[in-house]
């Protein structure tokens, strides 16, 4: 009897492990002849099949030497890992079933209804900023997307906020009393419009596309979005952040409003964030543009590739800064010419480079890339920026291949 269940057990610890699967081995292969380091994308519901463990259960990940390193899970039920592959090499990550230790933080961001709706957010190298509905109201000409450039891997923008904020009313009262220099001397103290030793927002907006925002075109003309009407935060770090927004209606013709739609994602490590822009409403096809202004103050330093458009952007005061915010957009898929759209100044705006796609049918997404980095920051020169341009544009038509064994 005691030999039975003995036999039995051994049965039983056999067959539970037979059900738990072994160690998953996730192989990243690089075939450019250049080093990769970038967040790679499998497939989530795969790995748990493979682990034998049900959806959503805690998970290591470790690469070659032993070492975990940080993954995260998204909204459309991928898997992230932040892979470093060597030129023409492969790297092999280990998932296995377990509590992760606490890694930190690259990519964040949220709303700030105290800064009329701004949306804000950033990783390792930059950060942007969306202007929403309370801003709209007030009757502030600010439509695109605004730069804040910062030469720290640590988030700012929470801290650039507070200081910013809480300051307001202190200096109100300094001038109300009089203090003009008290007042003065408290606003270079902490305002993010100067640079504290980290960064700081000094990029020019106004009624233009900024950084990267799409627009409709009539007539061979932008069709500038205003703030947008509501937002879902979809992906919260710590690997990548992913915001879906819809706007208000545009009236295009007398009887038609169209909606815009858009998906924003940032990785760490990145200076690009990728757009899914898509317009329901539409009667006909249009062309759809995305791209960059252009400022007065420097209307020289713009490169239209074949499949991007790239300037180096004076800042809001080119004299006394003395330094340049790179900003691109790249369009590695389905564009139909870059170009630039110039004309007469208008508060300081001189025009916009932009890619455009042609009849556009209502529905589609249009998908590109745009971002910036900082002269004082990670990307010294105007040289440097091309080649981060042509880098990433290699990466995304040469992906990295992803096998899960």
């Amino acid at each position: 009897m005691i030999k039975t269940n003995l036999l039995i057990g051994l049965l039983t610890l056999c067959s539970l492990s037979a059900i738990k699967a072994a160690d998953v081995k996730i192989v990243v292969t690089n075939s450019e002849r250049q080093q990769r380091q970038e967040l790679v994308e499998v497939d989530a519901a795969a790995i748990y099949e493979q682990l034998g463990v049900s959806y959503g259960s805690p998970v290591i990940v470790t690469n070659s030497l032993g070492q975990q390193v940080p993954y995260q899970f998204t909204y459309n039920g991928l898997m992230l890992i932040d892979a470093s592959v060597r030129p023409c090499g492969e790297a092999v990550y280990t998932v296995t079933t377990g509590r992760p230790e606490l890694f930190k933080t690259y990519v964040t961001g949220k709303q700030y209804p105290e800064r009329v709706d701004d949306i804000a957010w950033e990783n390792d190298r930059t950060a942007y900023r969306l202007y929403g509905p309370a801003l709209q109201r007030s009757g502030e000409r600010a439509f695109g997307i605004d730069v804040w450039v910062k030469n720290t891997p640590d988030l700012e923008v929470e801290k650039r906020y507070q200081t910013e904020l809480s300051n307001h009313a202190k200096i109100k009262q300094l001038l109300q009393d009089g203090k003009t220099d008290e007042a003065r001397a408290m606003e270079i103290a902490t305002t993010y419009h100067f640079d504290h030793g980290y960064g700081l927002d000094c990029y020019k907006v106004g009624p233009s596309l900024g950084c990267g925002a799409p627009a409709l075109m009539k007539d061979g003309q932008l069709i500038l979005p205003y703030c947008y009407k509501d937002y879902q935060i979809l992906d919260n770090g710590p690997l990548r952040f992913t915001v879906e927004l819809t706007y208000n209606p545009v009236e295009m013709n007398s009887d038609e409003n169209v909606v815009e739609h858009r998906i924003i994602s940032l990785d760490k490590g990145s200076n690009f964030n990728k757009m899914t822009v898509w317009y329901e409403g539409l009667s006909q096809p249009v062309d759809v543009a995305a791209g960059i202004v252009v400022h007065e103050e420097d209307t020289q330093n713009i490169i239209v590739g074949r499949d991007y458009v790239a300037y180096a952007d004076p800042t809001d005061n080119p004299a006394a800064q003395n330094f340049q915010i790179y900003v691109a957009a790249l369009f590695p898929h389905d564009i139909t010419e870059t170009k630039t759209l110039m004309s007469e100044p208008v508060n300081g705006i001189a025009g916009h480079a932009v890619g455009i796609k042609k009849n556009y049918q209502s529905g589609d997404r249009f998908i590109y890339y745009f971002g910036s980095a900082w002269s004082k920051g990670d990307v010294r020169t105007f040289d440097e920026w091309k080649l981060r341009i042509e880098h990433l544009l290699t990466a995304l038509h040469s992906k990295m291949e992803v096998k899960i064994q």
